[in-house]
């Protein structure tokens, strides 16, 4: 038979059973919103978190790492035939931080992808404010560069990040450091670093990040402040930080980089696997529900299908008996569950838009958010509508091919 008779007869078909068509689609419809919205929330809960957690930490972190055995005698002495045992082994002298840094600077600044570049010079200190004495980091930055990598500034809730570029004696503290040792804006606090080396300071600055580990341990001064507080030259720094254009290739490039540089190349995934693996599970938590749901609206279309197979089986067999042949049967039944499929998609990705944007207006204040976090990719709305079509075609094939099977002759019998 003709494809416009088939598809009249399936017209026909859905129109005289309207409630439980409307129920198919609805069944599609809230799949492909649940999936939507699921897939939505979490990316905009790992873009959120990854947003938060760059804003202290750089894709590409190269520093002078510790080496694990640092004596010069320590397994020297051992082949197959010998062993000897040395006693007190002599310990080699360690060599700090980053020495002639502005090689390693320009070599890669050169890089492609090399977004923005910052020296740090990070030192361990005590921070005394009268009786009150705490240890923790003061972080010797770049201002300009620090702010363009981190976007620091943005998190100063007193005082002033630019003023911290022209004043020697300036100091921007975490803010729960600055509550621990009783300081505000103006106050002087005296910083002592493990060599016994001291020298007064003057807060013009507190900040509050997203990480209570920085907001209680650490505070910044100029670099070249800090190089004169250990008594280090001006190429001097402990540490380069790195952004590139695409954080996620951040183990890729630091793997090239290594061989060139003498010192520990490390990407952000090395240094912070449980970032990467909280986005992962995250993601497989989505797509499973996600998935899940549209599985389970698939059973209530093929039930509503194989209901209606056995409610149109005599008129199925009549349609035999005059000439319909089975792939003209198989076709009636699955225009029927594509055309519940589009509808139920269409409708199911408006509807998951806006619920997206309902939660998007939920207040949320931690840390820096003022709402609930979400994302609106065409990628989910897309994948969305393919899923729950492909979900319905096979819901709908399943009761369809058990329909051409009908024997004609057995039916009008009776």
């Amino acid at each position: 038979m003709s494809r416009s008779t088939n598809s009249k007869i399936a017209f026909a078909h859905l129109t005289s059973r309207v409630k439980q068509a409307m129920v198919a689609m609805l069944s599609v419809t809230f799949g492909i919103s649940m999936y939507v919205f699921m897939n939505g929330f979490m990316t905009g809960v790992n873009d959120t978190q990854t947003d938060l957690a760059f804003s202290t930490l750089a894709h590409i972190h190269i520093y002078n790492d510790l080496p694990e055995d640092r004596s010069d005698l320590a397994g020297r002495f051992y082949d197959d035939s010998h062993l000897v045992h040395i006693r007190h082994p002599k310990t080699i002298q360690y060599t700090e931080g980053i020495k002639n840094s502005a090689k390693i600077i320009s070599a890669v600044e050169k890089q492609p992808g090399v977004v923005g570049m910052a020296s740090q010079v990070n030192i361990n200190v005590f921070f005394k404010n009268g009786a009150a004495k705490k240890n923790g980091v003061l972080s010797g930055i770049e201002v300009t560069n620090e702010d363009e990598l981190f976007k620091t500034s943005q998190y100063i809730i007193a005082g002033s990040w630019g003023e911290l570029s022209y004043r020697n004696d300036g100091l921007v503290i975490g803010v729960g450091l600055a509550r621990k040792l009783s300081l505000g804006l103006n106050d002087n606090v005296v910083v002592v670093t493990d060599d016994g080396v001291s020298r007064n300071f003057k807060v013009i600055g507190i900040i509050e990040t997203t990480l209570a580990g920085v907001d209680n341990a650490k505070a910044y001064i100029r670099i070249s402040s800090a190089r004169q507080l250990i008594s280090k030259n001006q190429s001097y720094v402990t540490d380069l930080q790195v952004n590139i254009e695409d954080f996620e290739e951040a183990q890729k490039v630091a793997s090239t980089w290594a061989p060139s540089i003498d010192y520990k190349v490390e990407s952000w995934m090395e240094a912070n696997g449980q970032l990467e693996a909280a986005n992962e599970l995250r993601n497989i938590i989505a797509v499973t529900v996600s998935l899940t749901i549209l599985i389970v609206a698939g059973f209530g279309i093929y039930n509503i299908m194989n209901m209606t197979v056995n409610e149109k089986i005599k008129e199925i067999a009549i349609l035999k008996a005059m000439g319909f042949e089975s792939k003209d049967i198989v076709q009636i039944f699955l225009v029927q569950s594509v055309i519940i499929g589009i509808a139920g998609g269409c409708v199911g990705m408006v509807l998951g838009y806006l619920i997206s944007v309902a939660i998007n207006h939920v207040p949320f204040e931690v840390a820096t958010l003022d709402r609930l976090p979400m994302t609106y990719n065409i990628e989910d709305y897309l994948s969305a509508f393919v899923f729950g079509l492909a979900t319905t075609f096979i819901a709908g094939y399943l009761p369809a091919k058990k329909a051409s099977k009908v024997d004609p002759v057995e039916i009008i019998r009776g």
